[in-house]
Parts: structure tokens; sequence; C-alpha cells
């Protein structure tokens, strides 16, 4: 099968050379790699291209969502079975891999997310505020789609080629991993979540702001709420 992970990129000259350091070390499955670079103003594509390293330069900062489905846009044109997101900033652990990856090649789930709560794999589970806040994303998904799913925000995900063709097409630019796991839910994939160790970064800063503030909060509610279930297929 073949297998890419898809590294979104922005200010990550901290940590961009460890994280890909490690996946080329991984030895346990044949891996390519594609590192999104979006639009970085630090010194992130100077030491892709210094270091060989395999990217795609977006022109200027698109955000998540765009860096993500570029990624999967790349893997749908050149034919790939699975996809995995994996953050460029050391967060994700390489040795986890197999477990993502593991259900799908056996068919027993479209979709897996690596996840921090499942149970006490993670040592590192992130603040109380981005907690709070992802409790409260997980319970609306619940009540919407019956299905309970821990880690609703996690960017450590795998996907099949039916998702990878979805996600080339239609992929949000906000909020995207709640938001694309209630739909696929919702549209009837087989889902799996599995316990992943995560680590805290160890420099730059995320991405993602405001993560446990009501006006976040309440902007990925309406969104899962207001969304479209039409854009990401069904399961046949």
């Amino acid at each position: 099968m073949k297998i890419l992970i898809i590294i979104p990129a922005y200010n990550e000259e901290a940590n961009i050379i460890n994280t890909v350091n490690k996946i080329k070390n991984y030895k346990k499955y044949n891996i390519d790699y594609i590192v999104i670079n979006d639009g970085s103003t630090d010194q992130t594509k100077v030491l892709l291209e210094s270091n060989k390293i395999n990217y795609i330069d977006l022109p200027y900062n698109l955000g998540i969502g765009a860096s993500v489905q570029t990624g999967y846009k790349y893997a749908y044109y050149n034919d790939y079975d699975i996809a995995i997101q994996f953050d460029g900033d050391g967060q994700h652990d390489i040795n986890y891999i197999d477990k993502l990856i593991e259900p799908i090649v056996q068919k027993e789930a479209d979709i897996v997310v690596g996840s921090r709560f499942i149970d006490n794999t993670s040592k590192f589970r992130s603040t109380k505020a981005r907690q709070l806040g992802i409790n409260i994303i997980s319970f609306l998904i619940k009540m919407l789609s019956g299905k309970k799913l821990l880690d609703v925000t996690s960017g450590f995900r795998a996907i099949n080629k039916n998702i990878i063709q979805i996600f080339a097409k239609n992929y949000p630019y906000d909020f995207p991993e709640p938001i694309t796991n209630y739909a696929l839910i919702k549209n009837g994939f087989k889902f799996k979540e599995v316990g992943v160790m995560m680590h805290e970064r160890v420099g730059g800063s995320s991405s993602i702001k405001l993560f446990g503030s009501i006006y976040y909060m309440f902007n990925v509610c309406l969104s899962i709420l207001l969304l479209d279930l039409n854009k990401f297929g069904r399961k046949n």
C-alpha cells in the first residue's frame, strides 16, 4: 500500500528537521512524506531546501485547513492508499503510526484518530482550558451523531483512499478536525479512536489561538450545526 504522511508547517524552524528525521528513520512501513510550508515567515523554508526535504510551498499563510487539504490533494493525485496527518511541531509520536494504520489495512475503519484521552498512553493532555473545550465539542457530536469521540480536535489521523478523495475536493478551512470527524460519522464511515502518545511542543507557538474561549467554542459548535453533510460523501 502507498502511504503518505502530510506535515503542515507554519513557522516551525525549531521543530521541522527533527520531525522529518524521525519519519525518515521509521522502519515499520515504507512511508512517503510531504511537508506543506504554509507561508512561513521564519527559516522553515530555508531549512526545508537546505536539507533537501520534500515540500510544497504555499505563497502565503492560508491556515491549517488549506494547508492540510493541499496535502490531501497531493495524496489524491499521486494515488496514495492511506494519508496520515502529522503535525510539524513535534507533538505527534511516529512510533504510533502502526496503531493508526492497522485498522485501515485490516478494513476495520475508514478513519482512525490518535487520542490522548481514550486511555493512559499519553501523559501530556494539554491545558485544562483546552480539555474543557474538547469536552464541549465531544458532547455536541455525541448528541447529534450518537457516537462518543473523545479527542475531537486531534490532528493525528489516518484516512483511507475513499476519504482522501473526499477531502481533496472538500475540506473546511476552519476547525477542520471536529467538523470532518462529525461529518464522516454522520455519513456512515467506519470510525476508530486509538490511544497514542503525544508530546508537548518544544519550540515555536501553536497555530490554534483562543482554544478555550467561549468565542472559539461557539464557532466550532455553530459550524457543526450548520454543516452541509452532502459535501463529505456517504459510505457505500
